[in-house]
């Protein structure tokens, strides 16, 4: 008999993966994405043709399953989101000045050889 302790493995976390990215790292960890509905048809039926993405995941990442469980994921379809939904935090979003910059500008003068000619 195997040791069932061995057979663990953690859920990784694949929310707003596209889902065939998210497929793939789930497969890797050692589990399988699965439609919700267990009576509906199965996730790679509902995502295939066409670019999805997974908007939540049950059960949450971190969590410890038996090699090959389902992890259930919701889906949406690129371009399908709703673009008036509102934001789940209370605070601002970010001033101009907290997003990434470079520290200096880096210019290249390709005039110029490195050994003189």
């Amino acid at each position: 008999m195997t040791d069932r302790v061995a057979d663990q493995v953690t859920v990784p976390d694949v929310v707003g993966l596209p889902f065939h990215v998210g497929r793939d790292i789930a497969s890797a960890a050692g589990v399988t994405l699965a439609n919700p509905d267990p009576d509906g048809p199965p996730i790679g039926a509902l995502t295939w043709p066409g670019l999805f993405y997974i908007t939540s995941q049950r059960p949450d990442a971190g969590t410890v399953l038996y090699r090959w469980d389902s992890v259930a994921v919701d889906i949406v379809e690129h371009g399908t989101a709703e673009s008036n939904a509102l934001r789940d935090s209370s605070e601002p979003p970010p001033h101009d000045v907290a997003h990434a910059r470079p520290d200096r500008e880096v210019f290249v003068d390709f005039t110029e050889h490195p050994d003189g000619a």
